[in-house]
């Protein structure tokens, strides 16, 4: 996988043209792949942190950390997504991995907590993730909260 580069920015220090990729692939996934009609914007942007994952000029992944007391007790990282045309190259991997050391190096060291899609259990999973919640739906999508415990 060549050309990637990983950037983490607040929200103000986005450009116009981040925010509008970010915004743009999270449509395209959450709302259009998905088939499900919610409010993406949910005012946590502005306090979060958001990860960006391009390839050459693609962004082909995003997160967005989240700090502590805002959607979770502990910081948390969420909205993840790759592009569709990078699937299954490992970028998610790369991009969740990124995004967990970026959590600890900029909020601290400490549990790091998700509402996953169900169906990403496994992957997740492989990262370290644990499952701490019964199945719930979130806009019509089967979640599970799930937590990743700091070791040193």
């Amino acid at each position: 996988m060549n050309d990637i580069t990983f950037i983490h920015k607040p929200f103000n220090e986005l450009t116009p043209y981040e925010l509008y990729a970010i915004l743009q692939l999270r449509s395209e996934v959450f709302v259009v792949e998905q088939n499900c009609v919610f409010l993406d914007a949910d005012d946590k942007d502005q306090v979060s942190i958001h990860v960006m994952c391009w390839q050459t000029k693609l962004l082909a992944g995003y997160t967005r950390i989240v700090p502590a007391g805002i959607a979770y007790e502990e910081p948390s990282i969420g909205r993840v997504v790759t592009s569709p045309k990078v699937r299954q190259t490992g970028i998610g991997k790369l991009l969740m991995n990124y995004s967990i050391r970026t959590t600890y190096n900029l909020l601290g060291e400490s549990t790091i907590t998700i509402g996953a899609q169900f169906y990403l259990r496994k992957f997740y999973t492989s990262l370290g993730f644990q499952q701490c919640s019964d199945i719930y739906l979130e806009d019509g999508i089967q979640h599970i909260k799930m937590f990743l415990p700091f070791c040193k």
